[in-house]
């Protein structure tokens, strides 16, 4: 590990207190920084374990919003990524030249071990994990974090010090990054998401590349060559580009071909995709930008195929849930945004039932309407875009509100066939009726759980 001396007696604001600002206090009180907890939340809305905890390290904890003068007074300000970055507190920090930071990008100088970052508006948290599994197969000490849950500060307020670090990368932490430079760079993809938070979809477009800004000698970068942005990204020669897409092209280094993935990174290594248990061709490009990742730093090919193998869909991401008298049900809650349940729908070879609906996030649900013609029978509608989705999808399928998912869950069951399946995947975020996509999730199983029992 690096020495941490430099942030020694440093004043510390950590604005927000999330698991990244959880983590960067401890580490930071730890290493003897002056720590100011900023939090807009009242103290009793917070896990009081946790502040206690805080307490006793030093931490200072300021509840219910954020004061000009505690920015004011900081030497450094770390900024929680749901955090936005124009807030006026900010804003007049930086004018007194404070330098105002993310959690990552601070977290990233610290630590000596190999990054690789993954980003992308869909996809992220899956690849993260399946990367951090295959380094792990192969051989290697691996910590994975990031955006997907641990932040990179707890790898360093517990001491750790692994071989190879996997973090998922959101473009809110990216937003805040100078020198961040991560071994490997993978962008899976660019679609319409957080137009909520950006000015524009270019806003948001120039946020992911920010991945790519400081690659240097001996980095990489991994890019979907489907995605129509991405397919024209010129990174430049001075920099090794790995490109993957479904089908064999000259310039591709990982495609699919008769049933096998094709792995062109030095030597050709060729894996049956047999076993192979996520469902969807959007899991199939993951895979491929997982296996260039793996082969990038040289480990047994023969452990690839053993990992890929062992792959499990990640809990709300296309999970099936159960089935009753012959309806499956799966649970996509983690679909945040139009084209991640577009991919779900076009991932499945069955009739479908469709839940949908939530907090609205700025993009079109046109996308949606192309993709469900066809494919689904009928949309369950629910949460405050629930007008926007019936209105995208009048005339081409018919749509029913419901008022939670309970009802939603009951009424897309009702709807049913045999040989059909209800499908959880909102294409919005959850924060009108949960506290987050999990919940919103682990909600859309207890009741599908019920139906199965036939409990009402």
């Amino acid at each position: 590990m690096k020495d941490f001396l430099e942030l020694k007696g440093k004043k510390v604001v950590i604005v927000g207190l999330g698991a990244s600002g959880y983590w960067a206090a401890k580490w930071l009180a730890s290493v003897g920084a002056r720590v100011t907890v900023s939090e807009l939340r009242n103290a009793q809305g917070l896990d009081p374990k946790t502040l206690d905890e805080l307490a006793g390290m030093g931490v200072r904890l300021e509840t219910g919003g954020h004061k000009e003068s505690t920015f004011g007074e900081a030497d450094t300000i770390v900024v929680s990524p749901g955090v936005p970055q124009d807030i006026a507190a900010l804003s007049k920090a930086r004018e007194k030249g404070i330098w105002v930071t993310g959690e990552l990008e601070l977290a990233s100088r610290f630590i000596e071990a190999p990054i690789v970052a993954v980003t992308g508006t869909n996809g992220k948290s899956t690849v993260t994990s399946m990367i951090g599994h295959a380094l792990t197969r192969g051989g290697m000490k691996a910590y994975v974090g990031g955006n997907i849950g641990t932040p990179l500060s707890a790898l360093l307020a517990q001491g750790l010090e692994p071989e190879v670090v996997v973090a998922e990368v959101s473009s809110f932490q990216l937003d805040t990054t100078e020198t961040f430079c991560p071994r490997v760079a993978i962008l899976l993809n660019i679609t319409r998401d957080h137009l909520d938070r950006y000015r524009g979809f270019g806003e948001y477009v120039e946020s992911k590349l920010r991945i790519f800004q400081n690659l240097g000698e001996g980095s990489c970068a991994i890019i979907c060559d489907e995605d129509p942005i991405l397919s024209a990204l010129d990174l430049g020669s001075d920099r090794r580009v790995f490109r993957y897409g479904l089908g064999a092209k000259k310039d591709r280094h990982a495609y699919v071909q008769k049933g096998s993935m094709v792995v062109r990174n030095g030597k050709l290594r060729e894996y049956s995709l047999r076993d192979y248990k996520l469902k969807g061709l959007h899991n199939t490009q993951n895979l491929l930008a997982v296996g260039l990742a793996y082969t990038f730093f040289g480990l047994e090919p023969d452990l690839f195929q053993t990992a890929i193998r062992e792959f499990e869909p990640l809990a709300h991401r296309m999970e099936w849930v159960g089935q009753t008298n012959g309806i499956t049900f799966y649970n996509d809650s983690k679909a945040t945004n139009v084209d991640a349940t577009v991919r779900a729908i076009e991932g499945l070879d069955r009739p479908i039932v469709l839940v949908a609906g939530g907090r609205h996030k700025g993009a079109s649900y046109e996308p949606l309407a192309k993709a469900a013609k066809g494919r689904v029978k009928a949309v369950i509608t629910v949460g405050e875009a629930a007008h926007l989705i019936e209105k995208a999808l009048s005339g081409i399928i018919p749509c029913y509100r419901a008022e939670s998912i309970d009802t939603a869950v009951r009424e897309a069951y009702s709807r049913a066939a045999p040989g059909d399946i209800v499908l959880l995947s909102p294409a919005c975020s959850s924060f009108d009726m949960f506290s987050n996509y999990k919940e919103r999730g682990e909600k859309f199983k207890q009741v599908v759980r019920r139906i199965i029992h036939g409990q009402g």
